[in-house]
């Protein structure tokens, strides 16, 4: 037998093999294989990052148990256990933790008689004032903290004008932060807004529809009784005029959670975004996130305006004119539409920080709204107000022009609830409700959405 053939030989060069191969791997490994390092890496960070979560949810576990079943705590430990608990298991503090990171719902009977994907911010499940104006009425408030105008526990109160959004949420978080709320709103607004405001605790005042030039208009109303308050010499509380239209807290609130939140959901692929205006704070904020910060050159915004409102006109001819304005026509004050939260006939500070930015416009009429109201209830279940069906009224008109599988983003603004006296009224008055008995029969909802909202034949 040969020395070659000796095991103990054999052994010896196979852990010389070995121990080269591996001075090799460490030494160049990096060098020439960097993409399979790099997965290497990451495959350890992963591994690391489950590892962590595991002990920490046994640390949470552990921690919980002892605090339940071992009898009295002391405070420090039991803020500590709380704290740990928090982390873990995803619960927020207070009622300001459940705003933001909204779902993504893919809204299927637009999708498929559009032939491309609809899907819609579910910004009603905002968990304060359940709508989009959660995050403005939050922001507002922090900036107004951080400036020192509004200070906790002094007895402040926030004051704002707004039909209905705004306030509720403002209302909600005032009460949870130490302050107080005074709403001024249009008197036409549909009435369980304001009733839900007094339930939350705001002080309400109900005024008769102006233009904004007037001092009684209910904007113009709550800047006043916020100077008043605070010219007080009695208190030394302050009154804080929110000012949702003009304040960049508002857009700046989208841009910083809005458009992010929609961005990663959808992994920026965003052929167009879809949505309304009155304010102007989410379109502006979520357009300038996604189109100035992550350079999204190709996507195509899209303003919803309801009829009688003047944006339509100012971004498609560049002029601040509704059709209501002309002579003899016009019916009342303000926008004439039943739609409540959106259009509008001036140009705010938040619209005008990304006017430049937003490529079309469609004109949603109030049938087409009632209509697509009554659609998404009969076909996917989703109950809504009158600013999210002008909303996605809009985005089915904008599909209709998009090349098929396009993906389109529009906002559910908030629920059917808050509409019950005038805009389902009117739904039901105009016999678009199918339920019961009667549905089968069939209704209005029978059919496409295309040719429901009067859309022709829809794509070509």
């Amino acid at each position: 037998m040969s020395l070659s053939d000796h095991p103990k030989a054999y052994g010896t060069a196979a852990l010389t093999v070995a121990f080269i191969t591996g001075i090799f791997v460490t030494l160049g490994f990096k060098d020439l294989y960097p993409e399979l390092e790099n997965r290497y890496q990451q495959r350890l960070k992963r591994n690391r990052h489950a590892r962590n979560l595991l002990a920490r949810s046994s640390t949470v576990s552990s921690r919980r148990d002892s605090f339940l079943f071992s009898g009295p705590v002391s405070l420090e430990d039991r803020e500590s256990t709380f704290t740990t608990i928090d982390r873990g298991l995803g619960i927020v503090d207070g009622i300001a933790g459940t705003i933001g990171n909204t779902p993504l719902v893919k809204i299927r009977s637009l999708s498929e008689a559009t032939g491309c994907v609809i899907l819609a911010k579910a910004e009603f499940l905002n968990g304060a004032g359940n709508s989009p104006k959660d995050r403005v009425a939050l922001n507002m408030i922090e900036v107004a903290e951080q400036q020192g105008l509004l200070v906790p526990n002094r007895g402040d109160t926030i004051y704002e004008g707004t039909v209905g959004s705004t306030g509720i949420s403002l209302a909600v978080l005032a009460r949870a932060k130490g302050y107080k709320c005074h709403i001024c709103m249009p008197s036409d607004v549909a009435i369980e807004k304001s009733e839900l405001l007094h339930h939350l605790g705001a002080t309400v005042e109900r005024v008769t529809p102006a233009p904004i030039t007037d001092p009684k208009h209910f904007v113009n109303l709550a800047r006043q009784r916020a100077k008043e308050h605070t010219l007080r010499t009695d208190t030394e509380s302050r009154g804080f005029f929110a000012d949702q239209f003009e304040s960049l807290a508002n857009y700046t609130a989208h841009m910083k959670t809005t458009g992010p939140e929609i961005y990663e959901q959808t992994g920026g692929l965003i052929d167009a975004f879809v949505a309304g205006a009155g304010t102007g704070g989410t379109i502006s904020g979520v357009t300038k996130y996604l189109k100035e910060e992550k350079k999204l050159t190709n996507l195509k915004v899209v303003l919803a305006d309801p009829q009688g409102s003047g944006l339509y006109n100012k971004i498609r001819h560049g002029v601040m004119y509704s059709p209501t304005e002309k002579e003899g026509t016009r019916r009342r004050q303000q926008v004439d539409t039943m739609v409540e939260g959106i259009g509008i006939n001036r140009i705010t500070e938040n619209f005008e920080s990304a006017r430049s930015l937003i490529d079309d416009a469609v004109r949603v009429t109030d049938i087409q709204a009632l209509k697509m109201a009554r659609w998404l209830v009969e076909h996917d279940g989703i109950f809504v107000g009158s600013s999210s069906a002008v909303n996605c009224v809009a985005a089915v008109m904008t599909a209709l022009k998009m090349p098929k599988g396009s993906q389109v983003v529009t906002i559910l603004c908030d629920s059917g609830s808050r509409h019950l006296s005038k805009f389902w009224k009117s739904v039901g008055e105009l016999g678009l409700e199918v339920n019961g008995e009667d549905e089968e029969r069939g209704g209005e909802g029978e059919g496409d959405i295309v040719e429901v909202l009067g859309l022709g034949k829809g794509r070509q």
